[in-house]
């Protein structure tokens, strides 16, 4: 009879943990899709709403900009010496810029933009958070609304989500002037091969999905760690808790977009 009683509870725990799974990920896509929403509709930015998505586009990028452009540079400088060596080792560096194109700036640079922009911008707009008012937060349809959301969230949400590709952008651009650097040297004789091997590179397909994959990565950023956010001040609770649950999920998705980006480009 025990037994039997500890078999049910033990299911009903389970089943408990996986209906609370379950009703994290739709909070999430459901709130952000109500974010993307009101992202994109024009009756959102009023003159003060404009401006404080300005401001915090300024704010995010000053911040996040220099750091992650020299922290771009020197991975850029590593991996290109490695791949350049190695390559020349094999008696294969005809392939070396190839490589260095595609490790960089299709796989590597994308991600890593995605990533520091998270982990810089968490510490800010926790405390953000949890200086607003807990009266404002009863019910997803109510906070959705009010000017809370529209003027401490939406922003910085559009914010992080434009740092993302704006950084995947600057630090693509600049990988692939080392990447000339680093095979041909500062001879402009290497022009015209480097620009018929990055074109190899980049065919539409290529292409498209580096772009999807940047969108998505700016999406992610922009409206998980929001949501979570807004979801603990639902439950009462401090912005700070929800911090490591954002940041688990923001992993994940990101990681699942990266696999998908890389089945889609394989096949």
């Amino acid at each position: 009879m025990k037994e039997t009683s500890l078999t049910v509870h033990s299911l009903g725990t389970v089943a408990r943990g996986l209906s609370d799974w379950l009703s994290g990920w739709w909070s999430l896509v459901h709130c952000g899709a109500l974010l993307v929403a009101m992202a994109l509709s024009p009756s959102t930015y009023t003159p003060d709403k404009r401006h404080a998505v300005a401001l915090q586009i300024c704010q995010t990028a000053a911040q996040i900009l220099p750091r992650f452009i020299l922290f771009s540079a020197l991975i850029s400088l590593v991996l290109i010496h490695i791949v350049v060596v190695t390559a020349q080792s094999y008696g294969l560096s005809q392939f070396a810029l190839g490589m260095v194109v595609r490790v960089l700036v299709v796989e590597l640079l994308p991600l890593s933009a995605a990533l520091f922009v998270a982990l810089r911008t968490d510490i800010a707009a926790t405390t953000e958070w949890d200086a607003m008012p807990q009266d404002a937060a009863y019910a997803p349809s109510r906070v959705i609304t009010t000017d809370v959301w529209r003027q401490a969230i939406l922003p910085r949400a559009i914010a992080q989500s434009v740092a993302v590709v704006s950084l995947v952008t600057i630090s693509g651009g600049l990988a692939l002037f080392l990447g000339y650097i680093g095979v041909y040297g500062f001879s402009p004789w290497g022009v015209g091969s480097f620009t018929r091997t990055v074109g190899q590179v980049f065919e539409p397909i290529v292409t498209m999905l580096l772009g999807l994959k940047t969108a998505l990565f700016a999406l992610a950023v922009g409206t998980i760690p929001a949501v979570v956010r807004y979801t603990a001040l639902v439950d009462g609770q401090q912005a700070s808790s929800a911090t490591l649950p954002g940041r688990q999920r923001l992993f994940i998705v990101l990681l699942a977009i990266e696999i998908l980006s890389l089945i889609a480009a394989f096949f």
